[in-house]
């Protein structure tokens, strides 16, 4: 059984009357990357904010490599690495400068580490850092967040205002110096088709709540939208795991979480059906604002 490294359970969170997160359990085991996804405002900076000990949660408990964020919350940013969309960095220093001004806040530092980092990301070493680019300032934040070696990286969508080939590059050097090293990564996004490369697990954050957590492989082999004629649809009845239902003319298409039992049924029916593969931004589409209405209802016939 693999070691966890991040443990959360029961987190609860309100602010005045809002439920912000409510009751929320998530592990991720030591070495693998875990994609958090929720739509603005689900509530994914909040959970982080409580996970680096920044924000007091109101039920709950926390575990991040041994340490409590609410008691020990000074020694766990020791062991994490923290990147943030638009990390507020010295823009009158240099990226040297401010590597050698954190060094006595990390006694893990590794100052050789910084600057083959600084080399390997092509970042100007002695120029101010106001005047880098948006690229550039991410790569910094990288820089400074795996400096100290930590074995827990955390990355609040940290690619966001990046264009589509500087999302890239950063993803790929994601996958070079984090998971190639065996580190713990929980990446919160809404860009998925990148995370899609990148993360072992996804866990899909909505309404305060997990809603769906599994592998990738497992997401995208258990979610599937299936087609049907109305004549098709209209001689089964809505199958458990139903997401989405979409009409166009005379076709449905319906989008189920643990679509095989459904083709299996419609199979042994001989209803004519085609089963299609989804992305996850698809699958992420259906969970967060997918519905349900359009399936006729039972003994209705359908009207084309």
């Amino acid at each position: 059984m693999l070691e966890t490294a991040i443990k959360i359970q029961q987190l609860h969170k309100t602010f005045g009357k809002n439920v912000v997160l409510e009751n929320v359990s998530l592990e991720i085991p030591r070495g693998e990357t875990l994609a958090l996804l929720g739509r603005n405002g689900a509530g994914k900076t909040t959970m982080i904010r409580m996970l680096l000990g920044l924000l007091k949660p109101d039920g709950g408990s926390m575990e991040i490599d041994g340490c409590d964020p609410t008691r020990d919350a000074i020694e766990l940013r020791r062991r994490v690495g923290y990147l943030a969309e638009d990390q507020t960095m010295y823009g009158w220093m240099t990226p040297v400068e401010l590597c050698h001004f954190l060094t006595p806040f990390y006694p893990a530092w590794h100052q050789e580490l910084a600057d083959d980092y600084l080399e390997r990301f092509h970042i100007p070493r002695h120029q101010r850092i106001e005047q880098l680019s948006k690229g550039q300032n991410v790569k910094l934040g990288l820089t400074l967040a795996l400096a100290h070696q930590p074995n827990v990286v955390i990355l609040d969508d940290p690619a966001l205002g990046l264009d589509t080939i500087a999302r890239k590059e950063f993803n790929r050097d994601l996958i070079e110096h984090l998971q190639a090293a065996g580190r713990t990564v929980l990446f919160s996004s809404h860009l998925l088709d990148e995370v899609e490369a990148v993360a072992d697990t996804v866990a899909i954050l909505d309404g305060g709540r997990i809603i769906r957590q599994s592998s990738t492989e497992t997401l995208r082999s258990e979610v599937k939208r299936i087609v049907l004629t109305s004549d098709g649809i209209s001689q089964v009845l809505p199958p458990q795991g139903l997401r989405d239902v979409q009409r166009f003319e005379d076709q449905f298409t319906v989008t189920i979480d643990g679509a095989a039992d459904f083709v299996e049924h419609l199979t042994e029916l001989g209803v004519d059906h085609e089963v299609v593969d989804l992305s996850l931004d698809e699958i992420f589409e259906a969970f967060v604002i997918g519905r349900t209405q359009a399936w006729p209802q039972s003994g209705t016939p359908v009207v084309v």
